[in-house]
């Protein structure tokens, strides 16, 4: 048996304020989130807060192993146990198969590993949007000048209208970026800056319209746990997550769903043990499925840890309960700040996930952080557009959401 867990005292979690019930199942996963206490949190598509089950099940994994002794013939089927249990949620989650899912550090590594591995030649062309994290932006851009490729931008920044007019803007703009030697299309399910949320099903649909249907990559780091991911995840070539964000699991972990035809074309890039159907030879072929884009050893206690909290989460109810009552409060939270003197929010109709980025008149978003920060109110700025962003997840309560527009008012 394993010995006893014992954590410290922990302060306890914000308390509910307004006509929200203490016995809603999101009260009571708020009531297990420490870092959310004493303070108003908006941060969730920065980091998550992580449930205390979540970190004891980290911790009983650590325990576990040590128990059966790190490098054992008896710890091996308890490692594949937690690692196959992940990825079977994260199946369900996806709605795809497990043998379409790898399992990675970051979103980064879920974007680069399989770009990389694909069979490019000299003067393809990657269509990239103008909202993508400069993260993913940077990979494109090294890819393209080691092998000679062009990196083409098509806009859908400005986009800041209703979700018809936003879906129309999209396509419009992927319309006019196309060209016969486009071989990759970069766009994320929900742009990190505006909120919006992009077509990325409808997007698949018209690439494979193309004689030589281009790959469809998707940064999808602010959607596993905001919004229901099934018909994205099942239509994209690459749809690369992480737990860390709106999952509430720990950092340094992150899942990619991989299409078929990706499997069967891109190579493995960065490559090591995981990537090998038989680990001890040397001889061995890769993976067919999407292990063969995992590489070595990582830190497996983190995979319990995420598999509990996506079990928290479930426990909320399915994604599109989850799903809309996110949307309700970050609703709330936009109608809200269309209210204030000199506020303006990016996006003209209410946002259908959680993220409502805004802007202040006359005030520098770093002043309004840091300022916000002192009555323990976080959320962060960004550079493009210079403005501030606040996520709400089913954790958040009205009351939270009030607090904020309350701080803000001049």
């Amino acid at each position: 048996m394993l010995q006893e867990v014992v954590f410290l005292p922990l302060m306890p979690a914000a308390p509910h304020a307004g006509t929200e019930s203490a016995n809603q199942p999101w009260a009571q996963l708020r009531a297990q989130m420490p870092a959310l206490a004493n303070k108003t949190y908006f941060n969730y598509g920065g980091q998550g807060p992580l449930p205390e089950p979540s970190l004891q099940a980290i911790v009983e994994c650590w325990q576990r192993i040590q128990q059966l002794g790190p490098f054992t013939g008896d710890v091996w089927p308890y490692l594949d146990q937690v690692s196959s249990g992940l990825r079977g949620r994260l199946a369900q989650w996806f709605g795809v198969g497990p043998h379409r899912i790898s399992l990675t550090e970051n979103v980064t590594s879920g974007c680069v590993l399989p770009l990389w591995g694909l069979p490019w030649q000299a003067g393809d062309e990657l269509l990239v949007s103008d909202g993508e994290h400069p993260g993913v932006v940077a990979a494109c851009r090294e890819l393209a000048r080691r092998l000679n490729l062009q990196l083409q931008v098509f806009p859908v920044i400005d986009l800041r209208g209703d979700t018809d007019s936003a879906v129309a803007g999209a396509l419009a703009a992927l319309e006019r970026g196309l060209s016969p030697r486009t071989r990759l299309v970069v766009l994320s399910h929900v742009l990190w800056n505006t909120g919006q949320v992009m077509p990325i099903a409808a997007a698949a649909e018209r690439l494979q319209a193309e004689p030589c249907p281009p790959w469809l990559l998707v940064d999808a780091a602010q959607c596993l746990g905001n919004l229901a991911v099934q018909e994205a995840a099942a239509a994209a070539d690459i749809y690369a997550c992480t737990g860390h964000k709106w999952s509430c699991g720990p950092e340094g972990l992150g899942a990619m769903v991989l299409s078929e035809r990706l499997l069967e074309q891109a190579s493995p890039t960065l490559i090591g043990w995981r990537s090998l159907r038989e680990e001890t030879s040397a001889g061995s072929s890769f993976h067919r499925d999407g292990r063969r884009f995992e590489v070595a050893t990582s830190c497996l206690p983190l995979q319990a840890g995420l598999d509990r909290s996506l079990q928290l989460l479930e426990g909320c109810g399915d994604a599109q309960v989850r799903s809309a009552r996110i949307q309700a409060l970050g609703s709330r939270l936009w109608r809200g700040l269309r209210e204030l003197e000199s506020v303006s929010p990016l996006l003209e109709s209410p946002p259908t996930a959680g993220l409502v980025s805004f802007s202040i008149e006359g005030s520098a978003p770093e002043a309004v952080v840091g300022r916000l920060g002192a009555q323990a109110i976080w959320l962060r700025t960004l550079a493009n557009p210079h403005c501030l962003r606040a996520c709400t997840h089913i954790t958040t309560t009205e009351a939270e959401v009030d607090r904020l527009l309350e701080a803000l008012c001049p």
